[in-house]
C-alpha cells in the first residue's frame, strides 16, 4: 500500500476545489461539475486499494505528511491512520459521497452558483477525509472544524432566503457548543499523556484515574452530541434540510452527522474505563431515538420526516456505543448510510418532479408517474423499518441483541418502542407520497416525469446496496464486525449471540413483528381507513399540535438562551458604541491634530528656520495617518509582516549564538 496513495485521497477533491473555486468562472458549470465528480471518483478508487490492503494487513499504520506543531512538550505532526476502522469509513464517505455527487449534476443542473455548490461540496470531502484519517486528535479536530464550516456553507446556499439563512446560522452556533466541550477534552488529554496520537494515548489509557477519564468522556460526548445531533443539541439538524437535498444526502444523512459516533468509536478505550460516561451515553441515545421518533409522526415536510427519523437513528447509534457495542454501531452507521442517502435522494426526485413540492398533503399516487422512484423509496423504507434481509435490519438488530445481551432492559425496551415508531412514520410517510388519490396542484400535474439517468443510476446502486449491503455483516459470515474486530472491540467483549443463545433468535423475531405492527397499523390509517387519521388528529389535539410544534423546544431555547444573549449583545454594543468607539475616534482626532500642527509648523518654524524639525515632524504625522485606513485586511497586512520580520530578526539571533 504506497503512501502516496493515502495522501492523494484528501488532496485530489482539495485540488478540484481550488481549481473550481480560483478559475471556476472562466468556463461553464458544467465542467466544473465534472472536475469535482472527478476528483470524488478517483479518491474512491484510492480508497479501493487501501482497502486491498488492509484486507490482507490490519495491522494499524501511520503515514505522515509532514511535522506540523513543534514547540516544547507538543509535537503534532499532519498524519494519518490507516487502520480497518478508518477504511471503512473512506469507502462509506467516499463512495456515498460519489454517488450523491453524479446525482447532483441533475439535481442543481440550471441552479445559480453551480460551481460555488461543487466547490462546497469538495471542500466538505476534504474536512470529512482529514477527520476519519487523523492519526491525532488534532488532525480530527480541524477536520471536524471544517464540515461545521462547509455545512454552514451548504445549509445557506440559497443565501438569499431568509429561512437558509437562519438554518446556516443555527447550525454553526450549535455546533460550536459542543465544539467547546471537545475542545476542553483535546487540553485534558494533551495534560496527562503529553501527546495527541492516538496510538499513544489508547496505549496509555488505563494510565487515566476513572474520575479524569469520566471527564475526558463526558466532554467527547459534548462534541459528539453536537455534531451527531442528539439531545438536547438535535435542533439544527431538522432546519438543515433548507439546503439543496444533495446536501440534506452527503452531510446530514451519510456523513457529517456520523462523525460523533465515529470519534466516540475511535476513542473506546477511555469510554470503556469510564462506566458513567458510557451509561450516559447510552441514555441519551435511548431517549433520542425515541423521542425523535415521535416527532417524526406527525411531520408533512417529506425532508423534515427524513431528517427526524435521521436524529432517531443515530440516537440507535449512541445506544449501541453505550452499551459496548462499537461495531454494531459502526454496522449500522454503514448500513444508514446507505438507505438513508437512497431515501434523501429519493426524496429530492419527488421533489424535482413536482417542481419544488415538498408538503407530502400535496403528493399521492405518485406510484403509477414516478415508478423507478417509488421502487427504489419503498426499499429505502424497507430497509429503515428493519424488514429483512435488507440492510436495516441486521444492523438494528445486532443493537437490540447486545442492549438485551448486556442487561440493558430500559434501553432495549426504547429501541423496541422506536422500531414500532419508525416502521409507522416511514410507511404513513409512503403512503401519502405514493399512494391514494392525487393531490397535487393541477398546475404541477403536468410537470410529472422521471428523473434522468444521472439522477436514477445513483438510487438504483443504493437500493442495491440498501438490500445487500446489510448480509456482510450478518451471521454467519459476519464479515463487517470481524473486520473492525481488532479496533472496536472492547477487551473481554464476546459475541452477543454467544450471551442470548437461543435468546438472539426470539429476539429477532420480536423486532421483525414489531415493525410489521407499525406497518399495518400505518396500511390501516393511510390506506385501508383514511379518514381515521384526520379524526384521532381531531379528538386528540392538543398531542397533535405538541408533536406537530416539535414539543416546543426551538421556543424554549429562544427564550432561555437566544433572547437573553441578544439583550447582552445589544448591552455590549451600547459600551462599543459609547466607550470604545469614542476611545478610538478621540486617537483618531489627536492624529488629526498631530496632523494640523505639523502643517502649522511646516508653515511656521520652516519659515523661521527650522526646516529639518519642521519637515521631520509633518513627515511622520502624515505616515502616522496613511496608516489609520480603517481597513481590516491593510492591518492584518501589517501584523503579518511584522511577525514576519520578527520571526527573521528570532533566527538570525539563535544563528548568531549557536555561531558564538
Amino acid at each position: 500500500m504506497s503512501d502516496l496513495l493515502v495522501l492523494l485521497i484528501p488532496v485530489l477533491p482539495l485540488i478540484a476545489a481550488l481549481v473550481n473555486g480560483l478559475l471556476g468562472h472562466r468556463y461553464a458549470p458544467a465542467l466544473a461539475a465534472r472536475l469535482a465528480v472527478g476528483a470524488v471518483g478517483l479518491s474512491f478508487l484510492c480508497a479501493i486499494a487501501i482497502l486491498t490492503g488492509v484486507l490482507s494487513d490490519p495491522t494499524p499504520r501511520e503515514v505522515i505528511a509532514y511535522a506540523w506543531i513543534v514547540g516544547g512538550a507538543l509535537h503534532v505532526n499532519l498524519g494519518f491512520l490507516i487502520d480497518p476502522l478508518t477504511t471503512v469509513m473512506l469507502m462509506v464517505v467516499t463512495g456515498v459521497g460519489l454517488l450523491i455527487h453524479v446525482y447532483s449534476i441533475g439535481y442543481m443542473q440550471g441552479e445559480d452558483g453551480m460551481t460555488r455548490f461543487f466547490v462546497y461540496m469538495n471542500l466538505f470531502m476534504v474536512s470529512m477525509l482529514l477527520l476519519v484519517m487523523g492519526n491525532n486528535f488534532l488532525v480530527l479536530f480541524i477536520g471536524w472544524e471544517g464540515v461545521g464550516l462547509c455545512s454552514y456553507l451548504l445549509i445557506g446556499y440559497y443565501f438569499d432566503k431568509v429561512s437558509a439563512a437562519k438554518a446556516a446560522t443555527k447550525a454553526f452556533v450549535v455546533n460550536r457548543i459542543g465544539d467547546a466541550g471537545f475542545l476542553i477534552a483535546i487540553f485534558l488529554m494533551f495534560v496527562n499523556f503529553h501527546t495527541l496520537d492516538y496510538l499513544e494515548i489508547f496505549a496509555r489509557a488505563s494510565e487515566l484515574s476513572t474520575s479524569m477519564a469520566t471527564a475526558i468522556a463526558l466532554c467527547l460526548l459534548v462534541g459528539a452530541v453536537g455534531k451527531s445531533a442528539q439531545i438536547p443539541l438535535y435542533t439544527w439538524l431538522p432546519d438543515a434540510m433548507e439546503g439543496p437535498t444533495p446536501v440534506s444526502a452527503l452531510i446530514h444523512a451519510a456523513t457529517m452527522v456520523t462523525a460523533g459516533v465515529y470519534m466516540v468509536v475511535r476513542s473506546h478505550t477511555v469510554y470503556d474505563m469510564a462506566p458513567v460516561a458510557l451509561a450516559t451515553l447510552g441514555m441519551i441515545g435511548g431517549l433520542t431515538a425515541l423521542y425523535a421518533a415521535t416527532i417524526g409522526l406527525v411531520q408533512n415536510d417529506i425532508k423534515r420526516v427524513l431528517a427526524y427519523s435521521t436524529v432517531s437513528q443515530l440516537g440507535y447509534m449512541f445506544l449501541a456505543c453505550g452499551v459496548g457495542a462499537y461495531i454494531a454501531a459502526v454496522f449500522h452507521l454503514i448500513t444508514h448510510a446507505f438507505f438513508k442517502a437512497l431515501l434523501f435522494l429519493s426524496a429530492g426526485a419527488v421533489i424535482h418532479s413536482l417542481a419544488g413540492e415538498q408538503d407530502i398533503r400535496r403528493m399521492g399516487g405518485l406510484s403509477r408517474k414516478i415508478p423507478l422512484t417509488h421502487a427504489v423509496f419503498l426499499i429505502g423504507v424497507l430497509a429503515i423499518a428493519g424488514i429483512p434481509p435488507l440492510a436495516g435490519f441486521w444492523s438494528k438488530d445486532e443493537i437490540m441483541v447486545h442492549a438485551f445481551a448486556h442487561h440493558h432492559y430500559g434501553l432495549f425496551l426504547m429501541a423496541a418502542l422506536g422500531v414500532l415508531l419508525t416502521s409507522f412514520y416511514m410507511f404513513r410517510l409512503t403512503y401519502l407520497t405514493f399512494y391514494g388519490p392525487s393531490r397535487v396542484a393541477p398546475d404541477v400535474e403536468h410537470h410529472i416525469h422521471e428523473s434522468p439517468p444521472v439522477m436514477t443510476v445513483p438510487l438504483v446502486i443504493l437500493a442495491g446496496l440498501s438490500v445487500f449491503g446489510g448480509l456482510l455483516g450478518a451471521p454467519p459470515a459476519h464479515v463487517f464486525p470481524g473486520f473492525l474486530a481488532s479496533v472496536a472491540m472492547p477487551a473481554g467483549a464476546v459475541s452477543p449471540v454467544e450471551d442470548v443463545g437461543a435468546a438472539g433468535i426470539v429476539l429477532l423475531v420480536v423486532s421483525v413483528g414489531i415493525a410489521l405492527v407499525g406497518w399495518g397499523l400505518a396500511h390501516y390509517l393511510y390506506a385501508v381507513r383514511p379518514g381515521m387519521a384526520d379524526d384521532w388528529s381531531e379528538r386528540y389535539a392538543g398531542a397533535y399540535r405538541l408533536l406537530l410544534n416539535k414539543y416546543h423546544v426551538d421556543e424554549l431555547y429562544d427564550a432561555m438562551v437566544v433572547e437573553p444573549t441578544k439583550r447582552l449583545g445589544q448591552l455590549w454594543d451600547w459600551i462599543d458604541r459609547r466607550i470604545i468607539d469614542r476611545v478610538v475616534m478621540g486617537i483618531g482626532r489627536g492624529t488629526n491634530a498631530g496632523g494640523a500642527g505639523a502643517t502649522w509648523t511646516e508653515k511656521h518654524v520652516i519659515y523661521g528656520g527650522l526646516n529639518v524639525v519642521g519637515y521631520a515632524s509633518h513627515c511622520v504625522a502624515w505616515s502616522w495617518r496613511k496608516l489609520q485606513t480603517g481597513l481590516v485586511n491593510h492591518y492584518a497586512a501589517v501584523i503579518v509582516i511584522g511577525l514576519v520580520l520578527l520571526v527573521h530578526v528570532l533566527l538570525v539571533w539563535v544563528t548568531s549564538t549557536s555561531v558564538l
